[in-house]
């Protein structure tokens, strides 16, 4: 049964440009259900669980960023992934669909003993704490190799199916299938957890998500990859990685686009685990209002999407559009910044709002600058951005949980002065490190934006629209 006639025109529906008669419209949305489940891990771990965590579990922030950051550790290897998902032989005569099936058993097993161990941890349950923290350890680290394996072999498998003058549209619907995801993810966490919240709800709710994720992702994979049993006959590959990726980053914009992605990534990612806390301990937030925040800024992001195909259509420069992307940026963490003095949660609404649109912007511009780089082989360009965006954002969780701990306790005791006694102090010193890094990103940026010399997109059937552009 085939959609009705509206359904597959793009006016009505953007991405129905996506579909051919090799990959109709209904078996890639089946396809892209996968990255709903993606999404709604991400909603999870980044939004929802870190305010818990920190506000109604009394979990150190050091902690919390640590486990949210756990799942990265995976994603520099995603190119990795990939590249043995391509060489993959098996009797069955799958590439990508044990790499899927074991990323969603991960996942589900992550998430399924996720709600005990935090429940250890915190000291609500039985058992030591150091228990807690080996088991939150063990499900956060499983949660991230399944999601990123996961991702990583379902894109790969729809771009096996697509035609390749469709692929870079059915790319585009995948990622943004993915923030859908987090958007409808977040607003549910939201609606189950905000003003009831107990500790049997919060097990319910990750247990309910667990379910969820392994029910998307085997509608996803059910029968869309063909079997080809003359794959189990084919020799090994003798590529060497390490000397593919030495050359691609010898060249040194190739190594100044990497450092802007980085900065970039860390200055976008470092509030991660600290902005719905703060709405929540400073700004006296339930947990339905700031689990409402993940929403506003992946609806941000969905708006820079449109934003920069119009921008990029008349023929703007990525890098261009990027360091638009970083400018919004510094405007939307002295938005949240101001938020805590003014008392005023909507300006703080703003500031998500703008962060998500403000990174939007950026991901945009240097994923499209990345493609440029080595146009014999965007496998490894874009491997190369996501590995550094990645353990750029790892990173900057991380130090950013740590750095909102120690400053915020030397604060409190007085140590940084009178003027500074407060618990938003260490909030506050991770923002404006933010923007000290996007600043940075700016210098970085510079010499290629003054270098580059990007033609303007052609109009017509090859136009940039919302639909090609990859995440």
């Amino acid at each position: 049964m085939s959609l009705p006639r509206w359904a597959q025109d793009s006016r009505f529906l953007p991405f129905a440009d996506a579909a051919s008669a090799d990959l109709p419209l209904r078996r890639l949305l089946r396809l892209s259900l996968f990255q709903v489940s993606v999404g709604m891990a991400l909603a999870l771990l980044n939004g929802t669980l870190n305010r818990v965590m920190i506000v109604e579990l009394n979990v150190p922030a050091w902690i919390v960023a640590t486990m949210v950051a756990l799942p990265l550790l995976f994603a520099p290897f995603r190119a990795f992934l990939g590249f043995h998902s391509d060489n993959h032989r098996s009797v069955l005569g799958w590439r990508r669909v044990p790499y899927l099936w074991f990323g969603t058993l991960l996942q589900y097993g992550g998430l399924a003993i996720m709600p005990f161990a935090l429940m250890v941890l915190s000291g609500t349950g039985r058992g030591p704490v150091e228990i807690g923290q080996a088991g939150a350890a063990l499900a956060f680290l499983m949660v991230g190799a399944g999601l990123h394996a996961t991702q990583t072999a379902g894109l790969a498998l729809a771009t096996d199916l697509a035609p390749k003058e469709t692929r870079p549209r059915v790319v585009a619907l995948m990622y943004v299938m993915l923030l859908v995801g987090m958007v409808g993810a977040s607003v549910l966490f939201g609606w189950l957890l905000g003003g009831r919240y107990s500790h049997l709800r919060l097990i319910q709710t990750i247990q309910g998500a667990a379910v969820i994720t392994f029910v998307l992702n085997a509608i996803a994979l059910w029968k869309q990859e063909p079997r080809d049993r003359a794959r189990s006959l084919s020799p090994v590959a003798s590529e060497k990685f390490n000397l593919v990726w030495r050359n691609f980053t010898a060249a040194r914009p190739t190594r100044r686009l990497l450092a802007t992605v980085g900065f970039g990534t860390a200055a976008f990612s470092m509030q991660d685990v600290l902005l719905e806390p703060y709405g929540g301990a400073i700004l006296h937030m339930d947990v339905g209002a700031t689990s409402l925040l993940t929403a506003l800024s992946a609806g941000g992001a969905l708006l820079a999407f449109g934003g920069s195909a119009r921008a990029l259509r008349r023929g703007a420069d990525p890098l261009r559009v990027s360091a638009l992307g970083i400018l919004v940026g510094v405007v939307a963490f002295a938005a949240v910044v101001f938020a805590d003095p003014l008392g005023s949660p909507a300006l703080f609404r703003f500031g998500a709002l703008l962060i998500g649109f403000g990174g939007g912007l950026f991901s945009v511009g240097t994923l499209l600058a990345a493609m440029s780089l080595e146009r014999s082989d965007n496998g490894l360009a874009l491997g190369a951005w996501g590995a550094v965006q990645a353990t750029g954002a790892g990173i900057a969780i991380a130090l950013g949980g740590a750095a909102c701990n120690l400053i915020g306790d030397m604060a409190v005791r007085g140590d940084l002065g009178p003027a500074l006694v407060s618990p938003a102090t260490g909030y506050l010193f991770v923002y404006h490190v933010e923007i000290a890094l996007l600043f940075a990103a700016l210098v970085a940026m510079g010499p290629l934006v003054r270098r580059s010399r990007t033609p303007p997109v052609a109009s017509g059937p090859q136009a940039l629209g919302l639909a090609e552009l990859p995440g």
